[in-house]
This record gives C-alpha cells, structure tokens and sequence, in this order.
C-alpha cells in the first residue's frame, strides 16, 4: 500500500514540475499500422475469449486488458519517449476516459438503486412497451441511465420464459443506442458536439425523423419477432416455475434517486453552459473548470445514491458492481490502445487511414452524406463513438456554426452514424456491455461477440441501407 502512495505522489509531482508541462503531441502521419494491433487485440479478445475460454476470460479480462495496454505502451515510450508516453496516457485518462467513467458509473449507481418491486408478465405488447419507454427516455436521462433503470424489469418480466435473448438484443438496439439520438445528454458523441458549440436542440430538429424512422421500425419488427417466440416456442414448452409471479401490484423504492437523476442532467448541461475561461493545464491536456466541477460532484452524486438509497432498493435490484467493472476495466484499455489509432486518423489524408478520410468527400472536396454515415457509424462499431464523432466533426470542417447550417445534412449524418451504429457491437457504446453483463448475472444466455453481430448484421444492417437512400444523400 505505501509502495503504490509513494509511486501515485511521485506522478502528481511529475505531472506538476514545469518539464513536465508540454503535452507531446502525437503525429499520426508518422505511424504506420502496425501501432494499431494493440488495439485490435484488445477487441479480438472481447470477441474470442468468452467464446472459447469463458471461464478463463471472467477470471482474468481486466489482466488480459491490461496486459494489451502495456503492449502498446512499452514500445510507445521506447521510440517516442516516456514523457510522450505519460502524456498521452494523462490525456487519455483526464480528457476521455475520466469523464466517461464517472458519468457511466453516477447513471449505474443511480438508476440501480430505483426499484420497481411487483412483476407483469412478459407479453409481446409489454415488452414492447418497456422498450418504447426506455427508447424515448434515453434522450432525457442518457442511454446508460435508461438501460439500467428498465433492464431489470424487463428481465424480471421474462424470467419464466425459455428465449430471452432476443427481447435483450433489441433493448440493446433501441435503449442504449438509438433512443439517445436526439439531445446532447442521450449519447456521448452528441454531447461532445454540444461542448464544441452545436446547439442542444440541434440534434431534435434535424436528425428527428431520421430517428423516429428507426425506432418504429425497430419497435414493430421486435413485436413481430418477440411474437413469434412467445406463440410458437415458449408455450410448447413453459418453464415449469416462474421465479417471480405476476403482480400488479407495483410500487418504487429509492424514490430518492430521481432528485439525484436530476441533478446528474442539471451537471452535464452545466458543464456545456458555463463557460468561465478558466482551466488547467496537466501536462499539456487542458482540463476546464467547469468538467472538473461536473466530475467532482457526479462523484459526490454517486456516493449520496449510495447513503441515501435503502438496502433492500439495490437487494430487490440485486445490484453488485460486476458490469461496470468490466465496463471500466475494459474502456480503460481501450481507450490506451485507441490512442495511435486516433492519431493516425486525424492525419487524414497523410495517415494510415487515408482511404476512410478520401472515402467521405467526391473529387471537389465537398462532403458526402452517405459515406460520412457509413464511415462515422463503422468505426463507431468497433472504436468507441465519442472519439470517432469528434475525428468526423473536424474531417468535415469542425466549425460548428458551418456545421449547424450550410453543412447541416453532413453533421446529421455523422451524428445519425455515430449514434446508431454503436448498436452493431457489444463494444461499439459502454451501455452494451452492461447489459449483456447484467442480462448473464440473471441467467440469460447472450449471444457471443458474433453472434450479436449475426443480430445486428441481419435486423440493423438492411435498416441502414434503408435510411441512407431516404435520408442521406447517395
């Protein structure tokens, strides 16, 4: 323990001597492509290793993460430098993954510790309408925070039915991806663009009938399919006993957790409209007051919830810290090894990813819609979708007002991709795999890493293509 004090105290000064004070700026013009292995290891092991070594990988996937990390690392700082190296990795932390995790982790504590106690029965029509619920609010309380207040629920609905997965597939679909599309508190890449100056309502007027198109389509097709699963399977062969019977009788515990939902909302929308200039710089990365004060007092939210919320709420949620530990552990080196990756495509054109930048503009240099949904949502799948948003947002031009207004179609299609796409992988937005962790801690077997994308591949894929030839130009 006072090995690791002294080596925690020795960075912060580190960090804080004047030699320490530049940032070394990464030139992704200078990497070849091999700096991105570290990073698609990481995402083969997420893929492969609960497929074949399950077991192993519970055991051992914040050590397999890690061990990635340090792949990366070891020979960053060996060619370029340790102060290069720590300060991309405190830029890193303190401007992406930082953030990230308090916001992820405030929304878990918080909705987890509202519990709706009684149970209904898992009908076609009421899981679609928990589903249309959660959907419309993830653009208010974030897709995080829809996901883990009706998950449970719903599982709790459906716990006496044999096939399941599907039901938890298309929540993921809906609730954790599209249903945030239409404010900046729905996603994170939206809420990047909010901080960079697109306005908040920006979002609800120009990409709300693309939004509402999906979710229709999405709603009525799970119908259809939850339909066929409850008429033709499960009735054949009803689960002898059903864990939690029918009641409707409901009722909330932890009511207190509404008013510190609420204040989650009021700190992100602060952090966006307070602008006091003031900031400080750690080792070359900039960290404003106002995302301090917001990261600050999310932590305080998150250890009110946990004070103020009774036992038996989070007992009747059987919350436990599983799913956002993996979550942590898991971004926390994805978000190292994503580091030359980013850099390699924000160099554009004199990059590794050249052909993904000349892919989204024709031979004049003006944008093309279609391709920037394409190409923002395909990354998205695979890199988180917040850095990829921001990487789309400057390729096309990263002036908000021009954004906003003469090049309105592109950013609605670099948010439509963004936002949308992350649905089409269990990594491709954090809420996805807390889902699927908390829908396995009750039972449910999840489709693996492709199986999931066998999913999305059939229900998302064609629903994409779709929309491209309605709404963005081809």
């Amino acid at each position: 323990m006072q090995r690791a004090v002294t080596l925690l105290l020795s960075i912060v000064l580190l960090t804080l001597s004047p030699t320490w004070a530049l940032a070394a700026d990464l030139d992704g013009a200078t990497l070849s492509p091999a700096w991105g292995v570290p990073f698609a290891g990481i995402l083969l092991s997420i893929a492969l290793f609960p497929l074949f070594a399950p077991k192993f990988w519970h055991h051992h996937y914040g050590k397999i993460a890690a061990v990635w990390a340090a792949l990366f690392l070891a020979p960053f700082a060996a060619q370029f430098g340790v102060h290069a190296a720590m300060a991309n990795v405190v830029h890193a932390l303190l401007a992406e993954y930082i953030p990230f995790i308090v916001l992820l982790t405030a929304l878990y504590v918080v909705a987890g510790g509202i519990c709706v106690r009684g149970n209904l029965h898992g009908s076609p029509r009421l899981n679609t309408g928990i589903l249309a619920l959660g959907t419309v609010l993830a653009s208010v309380m974030g897709t995080t925070g829809a996901a883990m207040l009706l998950i449970r629920p719903l599982l709790r609905a459906n716990d006496n039915r044999r096939h399941v997965a599907h039901v938890v597939v298309f929540f993921i679909f809906l609730v954790a991806n599209a249903g945030g599309a239409l404010t900046p508190l729905g996603d994170p890449p939206l809420f990047l663009g909010f901080l960079k100056g697109v306005e908040f309502s920006w979002t609800l007027r120009n990409i709300f009938p693309e939004t509402i198109f999906i979710w229709v389509v999405l709603l009525a097709l799970f119908y259809v399919v939850d339909r066929h699963y409850f008429l033709n399977k499960e009735e054949e062969l009803p689960l002898a006993h059903d864990p939690t019977p029918d009641s409707t009788n409901l009722r909330i515990e932890g009511k207190v957790n509404f008013l510190l939902l609420l204040a989650v909302i009021g700190l992100v929308l602060m952090s966006g409209l307070w602008k006091p200039g003031i900031a400080f710089d750690v080792m070359g990365t900039e960290v404003p007051l106002p995302a301090l004060t917001r990261d600050v007092m999310l932590i305080v939210v998150t250890v009110v919830s946990l004070l103020a919320t009774p036992h038996v709420a989070r007992a009747g949620n059987e919350f436990n810290w599983e799913p956002i530990l993996e979550v942590g552990k898991l971004f926390a080196g994805i978000f190292l090894t994503i580091i030359p990756v980013i850099a390699m495509l924000k160099a554009g054109t004199d990059g590794a990813f050249a052909g993904v930048i000349r892919a989204v503009s024709d031979g004049n240099g003006q944008p093309i819609d279609s391709m920037y949904f394409w190409a923002t949502g395909m990354l998205s799948s695979f890199l988180d979708n917040a850095p990829t948003y921001l990487v789309f947002f400057n390729t096309a031009g990263g002036d908000a007002a021009t954004l906003m207004t003469r090049d309105a179609s592109t950013l609605a299609a670099i948010s439509a991709g963004a936002v949308f796409m992350g649905a089409n992988t269990y990594i491709g937005n954090a809420p996805n795999l807390m889902v699927k962790a908390i829908a396995e801690s009750r039972g449910v077997r999840m489709p693996s890493f492709f199986g999931y994308m066998a999913w999305s591949g059939a229900v998302l894929m064609p629903l994409f293509l779709v929309m491209t030839f309605i709404f963005f130009h081809v």
